[in-house]
């Protein structure tokens, strides 16, 4: 196997698509701010995208199913990141911070 075929090997698309998946996990648990962990909910769903490409590439015997799920998966990720940045916005111009352990330490 050589550097060039590489991209012809599903286990390399895996690879990336859990490393994804680990560095957003990681940083879901790690951030301390909201734009932190709206990041990595978007490592995820990339991974999650990933794994739907390479699945129907190499498994699916219609290879367009998995791409249009990816383009389906990519409205709700971009919904996702309208709703929670004007979710985010607010919280801001009512707390000043977007820390979450400060925010959950706040009363009222």
């Amino acid at each position: 196997m050589t550097l060039a075929h590489l991209y012809e090997q599903p286990d390399v698309y895996l690879v990336v698509a859990a490393f994804l998946l680990a560095t957003g996990i990681f940083g879901l648990m790690r951030r301390r701010t909201l734009i932190g962990m709206l990041i990595s909910g978007e490592l995820i769903f990339a991974s999650a995208g990933l794994n739907f490409v390479a699945m129907s590439r190499f498994v699916s015997p219609d290879p367009a199913a998995g791409q249009i799920a990816v383009l389906f998966l990519m409205g709700i990720a971009a919904a996702e990141v309208a709703i929670a940045l004007s979710i985010i916005i607010a919280v801001y111009r009512n707390y000043r911070s977007i820390v979450s352990k400060e925010l959950s330490e706040m009363k009222g």
